[in-house]
């Protein structure tokens, strides 16, 4: 007596298609969370700064799809705190619409990927 067991496989997993569904499912992530970020920053900033000039806004830009900069503005440090004439040099601290864009960013990316998740498991 003998029994004779064999697969084929076939299907997204094998020819390829869900690793290329899953790659862009995280180039499309990455830059709807910078987009996300930048746009949680410029209401950090209209929310903190008291006599904008809209030019710091302006230069706050997502570059390579998935970074958040404000295209190294020389006062950018000393307005985040981080710079060199902040306290103790002058009493202003700085603002804190990095680190609130942060955490805000932090606290919402779950629930981002999750949604956009769901545009992409059906390919894969």
């Amino acid at each position: 007596m003998r029994l004779d067991v064999s697969t084929q496989a076939r299907g997204p997993m094998v020819d390829g298609r869900a690793m290329r569904a899953l790659n862009a499912y995280v180039d499309h992530l990455e830059r709807r969370l910078a987009d996300e970020g930048l746009n949680i920053l410029r209401g950090e900033m209209h929310r903190v700064f008291r006599n904008p000039t809209g030019y710091y806004e302006s230069r706050c830009k997502v570059v390579g799809g998935n970074t958040i900069t404000d295209s190294r503005v020389v006062y950018g440090p000393w307005l985040a705190g981080i710079g060199s004439r902040n306290f103790p040099v002058t009493k202003f601290k700085g603002y804190d619409h990095w680190t609130i864009t942060r955490d805000k960013l932090n606290a919402r990316k779950v629930g981002i990927g999750e949604r956009l998740l769901r545009r992409y498991t059906g390919r894969m």
